[in-house]
């Protein structure tokens, strides 16, 4: 009878080991799955403010081109850099899609630097309201980009601490890249945005 006492207890208390794994790799793998979710929301606003921002540059584009049409080179290079842009939104990997915005971000930066030239492009109303928006969405994209980065340390900490880093490997979790700012934003931005009456 003592060695069936023995027999349960360790039965027993094998049990409660297995229950108590089972219950953290739960906990774990649920985690994983908030975070991840997390970084694809936070993604996802980027992605629409992105879009929202090439909405735009075909606006400010035309509007530019009624005031400065022999600058041909610099709404060839923000057209060229939209197309760009938007080729690379619909492939795989992060490092193209940054890549084609910071392209982008620096063709519209200069089309922007034409208007110290042509006071009356400044005095347009429309080109003003575009410029707002466009800033106002640049403002945007850099919070929502801000907010995907702190979403992907939590994730990606979380995929590779103990003992979250078993269940992660063992259910297919992956770092995730930062949206890093390519070299040209990295600097200090050199166009400015007059008001309307200046």
């Amino acid at each position: 009878m003592g060695s069936d006492v023995v027999a349960s207890l360790v039965g027993g208390l094998f049990c409660l080991l297995v229950v108590a794994v089972l219950g953290a790799a739960t906990v774990a793998y649920n985690r994983l799955v908030r975070r991840r979710n997390q970084v694809r929301a936070s993604w996802a606003q980027i992605d629409v403010q992105l879009s929202r921002r090439h909405d735009l540059i075909p606006n400010l584009v035309e509007t530019v081109k009624g005031y400065a049409a022999h600058e041909r080179d610099a709404l060839t290079a923000v057209s060229a850099a939209r197309s760009g842009a938007l080729a690379a939104a619909t492939t795989p990997g992060l490092a193209g899609r940054a890549g084609a915005e910071t392209v982008l971000t620096e063709a519209v930066g200069r089309l922007l630097a034409l208007a110290e030239a042509y006071p009356d492009l400044r005095a347009d109303r429309n080109f003003a309201a575009l410029q707002t928006e466009l800033s106002r969405t640049e403002d945007r994209i850099a919070y929502a980009r801000q907010f995907y980065n702190s979403a992907v340390q939590t994730y990606n900490t979380t995929v590779e601490s103990v003992p979250t880093n078993l269940v992660a490997r063992v259910a297919g979790f992956r770092t995730r890249d930062y949206f890093e700012a390519g070299t040209g934003e990295r600097g200090t931005v050199g166009v400015r945005f007059p008001g309307p009456g200046a």
